[in-house]
Order: C-alpha cells, then sequence, then structure tokens
C-alpha cells in the first residue's frame, strides 16, 4: 500500500538542485501535489569548487548550495536524515530512526561514495578517510596539523587524487604530500605538474589488487574511484555489478521500476553509459525535470542522449599560483593560470544560480506589508491575550500565571502533585515528522519548568486540505515526530483528535499542519513555581537564545544554513534530562531551587517580568542584574538582530522593555537592571542585545532562580548546559 501521493527527491545532488531552482523561477511547470526532497544536511557541496575549497581558496558557504531554502523557494519540503533503502512493495523510502517516506513517483540523485578499500583490508580508524562523502572528509582535513612532519597521503591515480594533492600542497605548504597511484595509471603530463609541486609519487605495482593499501600509510584520504550506495542494490533496483550505478533508459527511468528515476553519479544510461562526473548530473537536470513534469501531466516522457565527451577543467597550483587544465577525451591542455580564470568563471556563475536574488521567490507568509511567523511566535501578543482574559473574567490566568496547572486533590488518588498544560503551533518548518518532534517538546516543556516529569500526551491534528493519502501520511509522520519526543521520558500518547482546515493549503501542503498538545505529568517533590524568587539568587539559563529572528530571517534568505541548523540541532534536543539533573542537585541541596519558568514566545524579558510580577506592591521589591556578556546566543541570532531582522512577534513582546524603565514614581529604580558591557559576540550593538530579550522562542530553554551554592554546583556538571545570566537583589533605595 503507497501511504501518500507524492513525489520524493532522494538527494540533494546536482540535477536536484538544478530542477528545484527550474521550479522557483517557472513555478507552472512544478508537478502539482506535494513534493518532498530528503537529504542527509541542508547543503550540498558543488563539487566543481571542492579543489579550491581544500586548498582555502574558497570558504564552505561560497561553495555550498543551501538546499533548505532552494526547497522552500520551489514549495517543495525538506526532510534531513540518512536514507537507508527503498521498499518497492510498499513504495517507501527507508530512513534512519524515522517513519519510511511514502511516495508515488521517486527521483534518486544520491551521489556517489568512494569505493571500498579491498575485502581484506579497513581503513585506519580516524586515519585514512574516503573523499566521498565530502562533508566527513572535510571535517578530517580541519582536524590535520598542516606542519606536521609525518607525510599525508592521498590515494588514486585518477583526476580526483590529482587536484587533492595539489589543492593539499597549496593548503599545506610545508607538509610532505604523497600521491599513492597506480604506475601506468597517472598520465604524465599530470605527472610533471605533481613533482613541480613537490608532491612525491609513490607507484603502486599495476597488478596490485584494487584499493590496497600499504601498512606504512599513517593518514590520508582515499580518492581511488567511487561507487554508488550499497543501499539501492540491496533494495533491489537492477545495478551494475561493479559501481552500484542504478541502470535507467534514456527517459531516466530505472529499468523494470517507471516510477522511479536517477540521475547523476548514482545511475547511468543502459544505452549510452557515460563515467561519473558532475558536467554529465548537470546536464541530466532539464531532461529530469522535463520527463518527470510530462509523467504527472501524463504525456509522452522523451528519451536523452548525452553528449559523449565533454570538456572537464581541472584546477591545480604552479609555483603556488592557481592554474588550470582543460581535458576533451584525450586531449590534455595547460597547466595555464588562464584556464584556471575560465573554470573559476565558470564555477561562480553557476553558484550565483542559487543565490536568493536569482531564486523566484523568499517564502513568507504575508498579511499586506507584514510577514507573520510561524511556531510560537505565531501566539497572541501579552496584552492582547491579558485583556480577552480579563474581560471573560479570568484576569487571574494572567495576573498569576504559571506554566502548568494542578489538577484538582479529587482527581489525584496518589500522593503525586498531577499536572496539566496545552501549547502547540502551526507547522513551524515543513518537515512534518520533525515538527511533530518540535511541538512535543516545546509543548513539555511546561511541565518540566513545573519540575514535573510527563506522563501522558494527547494530540490536536489539524491536516491541510489534501488527498485523503497525502494527509495519512502527514498525520502518520506528525504522530511519529509526537512519539519520538514522548518515548525516551517513558510518557504515552493516550489519544486526540483530527481537523481538517477549511481554507486552501498553503505550498508544500505539510506548511498547513497545525498541532496542539495536552500534556500531563506528575511530581513528587514540591513544584517549582514561576514567582518565588528570592535576593541573593543566581539566574542560571539551559541553552542560547535567538530562535525567533533565525526563523524570521530565514524566510527572506538571510540565515546562513549552518546556523538554522545549529538552531535546529538545540530546539529537537530534548531538556528532560536537564530536570532529572536539577531533581538530583535539589535533594542535595533542598529548598535552594526557588522559581522556575521556561522562555518561549514572550522572549526572555516577558517571562522574566512574569516571574517578578508587581515588585510595586510587595513589601521587600526585588530586583533582577542581567550581564550582557553571559546571556547566551545562537550563532547568527545578533548579527540579524543588528541588521534589522525581527520575529513578526517581536514589536509585542518589546512592551516588556518598560522593565528596564518604567513609568514609575521618581525614585523607584527600574525591576531589571542590565550591565550593558560588550557582548561575547563582539561588536554587536546594545540595540541588538536588547532585541534580543524580547526574541520569541520556540523549544525555548528553562530558566531558574537559585541559591548560589545550588548555581556553583549546577555550573560544574559536566555537561556545561547551563549559563549562569545574572542575580537578584533588593534594589537600591533613595
Amino acid at each position: 500500500m503507497t501511504l501518500a501521493t507524492q513525489l520524493v527527491l532522494a538527494g540533494g545532488g546536482h540535477s536536484h538542485a538544478l530542477m528545484l531552482q527550474r521550479w522557483s523561477m517557472r513555478p507552472k511547470q512544478r508537478p502539482k501535489g506535494l513534493i518532498t526532497l530528503v537529504n542527509r544536511s541542508s547543503t550540498t557541496l558543488y563539487s566543481g569548487m571542492v579543489p579550491g575549497l581544500i586548498a582555502g581558496l574558497y570558504s564552505r558557504d561560497q561553495a555550498a548550495i543551501d538546499l533548505r531554502r532552494l526547497a522552500t523557494n520551489a514549495d517543495v519540503a525538506f526532510v534531513e536524515a540518512e536514507i537507508q533503502g527503498i521498499d518497492l512493495t510498499y513504495q517507501t523510502l527507508l530512513l534512519e530512526d524515522r517513519l519510511p517516506l511514502g511516495f508515488t513517483k521517486l527521483s534518486l540523485d544520491v551521489g556517489a561514495m568512494s569505493r571500498p578499500v579491498a575485502p581484506d583490508q579497513s581503513l585506519p580508524a580516524g586515519r585514512v578517510v574516503p573523499i566521498k562523502p565530502l562533508e566527513p572528509a572535510l571535517a578530517f582535513l580541519e582536524s590535520q596539523d598542516g606542519n606536521s612532519s609525518d607525510p599525508f597521503h592521498v590515494v588514486g591515480s585518477g583526476l580526483a587524487g590529482v587536484e587533492v594533492a595539489l589543492a593539499l600542497r597549496h593548503r599545506w605548504p610545508t607538509r610532505p604530500i604523497h600521491l599513492l597511484a597506480k604506475a601506468d595509471h597517472l598520465d604524465p603530463r599530470l605527472a610533471r605538474a605533481i613533482q613541480a609541486a613537490e608532491v612525491r609519487i609513490m607507484h603502486q605495482p599495476a597488478d596490485a589488487p584494487a584499493n590496497t593499501l600499504p601498512a606504512t600509510i599513517s593518514s590520508g584520504l582515499l580518492c581511488s574511484g567511487s561507487c554508488a550506495p550499497g543501499w539501492l542494490a540491496a533494495s533491489g533496483l537492477p545495478c551494475i555489478e561493479d559501481s552500484g550505478r542504478v541502470r535507467t533508459t534514456r527517459r531516466l527511468q530505472v529499468i523494470g521500476h517507471p516510477q522511479i528515476f536517477a540521475s547523476g553519479d548514482c545511475a547511468v544510461i543502459d544505452a549510452c553509459p557515460r563515467p561519473p562526473s558532475g558536467v554529465w548530473a548537470v546536464r541530466a537536470a532539464i531532461p529530469l525535470a522535463r520527463n518527470l513534469e510530462a509523467a504527472y501531466q501524463e504525456q509522452r516522457l522523451k528519451p536523452w542522449t548525452p553528449q559523449q565527451q565533454a570538456l572537464q577543467l581541472l584546477g591545480g597550483f604552479r609555483s603556488g599560483q592557481p592554474t588550470g587544465w582543460a581535458l576533451w577525451g584525450s586531449i590534455l591542455l595547460g597547466p595555464h593560470p588562464l584556464l584556471w580564470r575560465w573554470k573559476q568563471s565558470i564555477d561562480r556563475r553557476f553558484m550565483q544560480r542559487f543565490q536568493p536574488s536569482v531564486m523566484g521567490k523568499a517564502e513568507a507568509i504575508s498579511n499586506g506589508d507584514r510577514m507573520l511567523c510561524r511556531g510560537c511566535a505565531a501566539k497572541l501578543p501579552a496584552a492582547t491575550l491579558e485583556a480577552a482574559l480579563s474581560t471573560a473574567g479570568v484576569g487571574g490566568l494572567a495576573t498569576a500565571p504559571e506554566d502548568a496547572v494542578v489538577l484538582p486533590t479529587k482527581a489525584r488518588g496518589t500522593g503525586e502533585a498531577l499536572l496539566q498544560s496545552v501549547d502547540g503551533f502551526p507547522a513551524l518548518i515543513s518537515d512534518p515528522w520533525l515538527n511533530g518532534r518540535l511541538t512535543a517538546l516545546h509543548a513539555c516543556s511546561d511541565l518540566w519548568a513545573c519540575g514535573a516529569s510527563v506522563q501522558s500526551a494527547q494530540a490536536v491534528v489539524t491536516l491541510p486540505l489534501a488527498p485523503s493519502s497525502t494527509q495519512q501520511d502527514l498525520l502518520a509522520q506528525s504522530i511519529a515526530g509526537i512519539r519520538s519526543a514522548l518515548d525516551p521520558q517513558r510518557a504515552m500518547l493516550i489519544g486526540g483528535h483530527t481537523l481538517e482546515d477549511r481554507n486552501p493549503a498553503p505550498e508544500p501542503c505539510s506548511l498547513g499542519l497545525q498541532l496542539v498538545l495536552s500534556v500531563q505529568g506528575a511530581a513528587s517533590h514540591k513544584l517549582w513555581p514561576k514567582r518565588g524568587l528570592k535576593a541573593g539568587d543566581q539566574l542560571v539559563l539551559s541553552r542560547p537564545l535567538g530562535t525567533g529572528v533565525l526563523f524570521a530571517a530565514a524566510m527572506t534568505g538571510a540565515t546562513a544554513p549552518a546556523d538554522l541548523d545549529s538552531a535546529l540541532t538545540q530546539m529537537q534536543t530534548s531538556q528532560h534530562l536537564l530536570v532529572e539533573q536539577l531533581t538530583a542537585l535539589e535533594q542535595q541541596h533542598p529548598g535552594q531551587l526557588h522559581a522556575a519558568t521556561d522562555i518561549t514566545g514572550f522572549g526572555l524579558l516577558g517571562h522574566l517580568g512574569e516571574m517578578l510580577g508587581d515588585t510595586a506592591n510587595d513589601s521587600e521589591p526585588l530586583q533582577i542584574q542581567l550581564d550582557a556578556s553571559r546571556i547566551p546566543a545562537l550563532p547568527g541570532a545578533l548579527e540579524l538582530l543588528a541588521a534589522g531582522h525581527a520575529s513578526s512577534l517581536a514589536p509585542a513582546n518589546r512592551r516588556a522593555w518598560s522593565l528596564l524603565d518604567p513609568q514609575a514614581p521618581a525614585g523607584q529604580p527600574a525591576p531589571v537592571f542590565i550591565h550593558l558591557g560588550k557582548h561575547k559576540a563582539g561588536g554587536t550593538s546594545h540595540w541588538a542585545f536588547l532585541e534580543l530579550l524580547v526574541d520569541p522562542q520556540t523549544c525555548g530553554p528553562l530558566l531558574i532562580s537559585v541559591t548560589p551554592r545550588f548555581a556553583a554546583a549546577l555550573l560544574d556538571q559536566p555537561d556545561h548546559s547551563w549559563h549562569a545570566i545574572g542575580r537578584v537583589t533588593q534594589p537600591p533605595m533613595d
């Protein structure tokens, strides 16, 4: 049974990237329905720039294509996951630690991996790394000492080995570089260039078994050919025995499986095979896009014959200066600096196609000129909420707020305090599984802030208008994501309710999901109140701030992919273990945890205001002193705030700035005082820091008020999760 009517794009290779760019520029050509791109990371590296990246001529950002933004601009959902296989019977893509993803049509562009070493060998752990996948190989190079006297080996006789060896010589001018190549496989003209660069060539016998490594290699990169991922053949697809590449027709359909398409280095056309190369992957993008578009329109698919030969430009170095070669079949021209400049011009023009100013629209939900954010930034402003509660006669919920409510005594039946809370928001991201996980973690945070463990949850899922099979898949993925957050806490999803939206679905329709969770939990110890601050307390925060501005800026393409990745990694990390840590410390230091809350939609300053209450009417008023240099921010957050980006809820949250300078009688101190020293980000304006204080958080940090002794014990924990950001004092009085 197929779970969904959808097109799944497996892998973010060059063919898929260019196809998404086409659909962002020409949205009418995009197939109708839900399209999902699945890739192991949110970016993909352009292969033509990798030698320059290794050499240090390009930065990572210059060589990376932002797949998440590219998918968003093409109205395509993005799922970051490791692909493990295909279930051909049920037409699902198998993912690591996630529910399989159903498809009616599947397109494969998963690239290649380095050929494994000889069967009787294994790579020396942490010392010899395959060049593909590229990301681990680049991380391995970053860990190396460029000034070491130990030789670094590049294993491979082909063009990749030559380019990598020359790039490493430029990267490490003094470290010995050895190229391990078969004697009869290395072009003599390239060999001379390698020797001129003071790279030592170590010849292997021509009859040596493929990918056999000498035992003397201490560290290096394996660049000796590539093959397709093994799961393609293991899934039952027809593959070339030697390389594992999927066999296709000239229409790019997998032989015997017309619902599956394949292109790039993982595929080969049976009738006109070509070697794996970025050149042919780029050329395949248009034929692939046209045939997928035709297939969904039930039109005739057109065969494609790739050119027999392609011009390949190689980059290298001569006397420390960039140079290049041009290869056409057996004809090799160069080295010459003009060939390098030509290659550089082609590569930069290619990457320019994926810049935000070139790619179609920037995803945003607009209300006039106002961009509306998702996640917890979609909640009502505090002033509107308080006025409505007051009008309804339940104003106490706003004037004495708690993160969760203790159920009446009659409902308990045990000595434990039973708590309940509710939270939710419209889909923050287009991945329904991850969105379900984030919503569940965000809802659980209300109980964690009270010191309770989560026992159960109920979910209300509003689904977009879509075909029933798509709704079925979206619901299944959402529930699986919710359970991924509950199961490690030994909590159960005990029920829920579904609704169907009555408004037209957005594109992709997974953004039309809305999830609300009611969570129930218990605590055997005294609950942590929101209002219990005591003079002398230390304020301790569990994680950095900045999710609101990062997602707001991402809607216009301004957030760096790595910064958004950092935010999502933090957000999908459960904090229930931190609550267990606090509970254990509280047993060692009883009565020393005085107050707690979680920082969510109203920002740090807004929730601090809830903890303070009306200090003017207290017999012993309190003042919070924050140290700006100690308040952590997610990478990129302060820079985006300084550039003028902000969440759509931030303007309403700025009313909390009144805590810094209240409209009060002369001589009354401000409830919150900030030491505005130089922030650790360096050079960040005070204005950006003030904006950080009111930035709405989704899956935000826990904030606790504890004695100095408790704080010292917590900050001494080996996980280093907590940050001391300020203290509670009695304000100076005139």
